[in-house]
């Protein structure tokens, strides 16, 4: 048997998810201030409570920004497959806190309806509310189109998280509207409030679903697999592809796979068919970081339909 393995350097470097990680930072900071600042002030109950979900996305942003310095890292003699997974971690523990903030936003709005509070905002509030929304939304956008280039769950799981922050300041922007049309729809704050819980709630177990699958080495889709198995089987020499292997590391695949060649042929050509394959998989549009073929004579591969059990 030849085996042939080759490693790929992960897409895209960290540094400009470091740096949009570091803008949001400094947003949330501003923003943070801002809302605790506006909710005293404009007497809002509600964007009080905005100041802390902006307070859960500061640490989001710390805990994403160790993820990726740490995780985007190459590989040394301790972390052989490289640090990917350190990145996996970092959305897990995303994912976690947009379920705590998701559980916390709707808590809070069901204690204030079954408590009948009633706040008369002023329209400041509504002011820094609309501001909240502008920013976060920009930082969304931003912060999810670095996310898909530098294919990285965690920053994709963070712009969710600003996104969500958005989400929420549109409830206070409609409860505050409302409070001051008239004082009695106070109420319409809370449900707001509930609605966009659930959202964020589905984003953070998304999120910690992807990242416990891939902790726990689970295989990517059945049709990930198929789309690497007609790659290799396409390259010319290549009789079949078998016991084919793959999981995440980050936001790579390490995959593992045998191919059948002609039994006659020499090593070196054996060993130029398996590096072909691995050229053709790193060419494809799935995002592969480590590539082990084994290659193997058809006079030694019968199939498994010879086993007689």
């Amino acid at each position: 048997m030849i085996t042939s393995r080759r490693k790929f350097e992960p897409p895209g470097e960290p540094g400009e998810g470091l740096k949009v990680t570091w803008i949001g930072l400094l947003v949330n900071l501003g923003l943070i201030a801002l809302k605790f600042w506006g909710g005293v002030v404009g007497r809002s109950q509600a964007l009080i409570a905005d100041g802390v979900h902006s307070v859960s996305d500061l640490f989001s942003d710390v805990v994403v920004y160790f993820g990726l310095r740490l995780g985007r890292k190459q590989a040394d003699e301790t972390h052989p497959y490289g640090h990917g997974r350190i990145e996996t971690i970092a959305s897990l523990a995303v994912g976690v806190i947009l379920v705590a903030a998701a559980c916390s936003i709707a808590y809070q709005a069901i204690v204030a309806i079954y408590e009948h509070r009633i706040s008369n905002p002023s329209v400041f509030a509504l002011v820094v509310a609309a501001v909240s929304i502008l920013s976060k939304e920009v930082l969304y956008r931003y912060t999810l189109r670095v996310g898909r280039r530098l294919r990285s769950e965690v920053l994709i799981g963070n712009a969710w998280h600003h996104r969500s922050d958005a989400l929420s300041s549109v409830a206070v922007l409609i409860g505050v509207g409302v409070a001051l049309i008239n004082p009695d729809w106070h109420i319409a704050d809370s449900v707001a409030a509930i609605v966009v819980s659930v959202f964020i709630a589905r984003v953070g177990f998304h999120l910690v679903k992807s990242a416990l699958m891939e902790l726990t080495d689970t295989a990517p889709d059945q049709s990930v697999l198929s789309r690497l198995s007609a790659v290799a089987e396409q390259t010319p020499g290549v009789l079949q592809v078998h016991d084919l292997k793959a999981r995440r590391s980050g936001p790579l695949l390490l995959v593992e796979m045998h191919v059948v060649v002609e039994g006659t042929m020499s090593v070196h050509d054996g060993h130029e068919i398996a590096e072909k394959v691995e050229d053709r998989l790193i060419s494809s549009a799935e995002p592969i970081g480590e590539v082990l073929v084994h290659v193997e004579p058809h006079t030694e591969y019968q199939g498994p339909e010879s086993d007689d059990g």
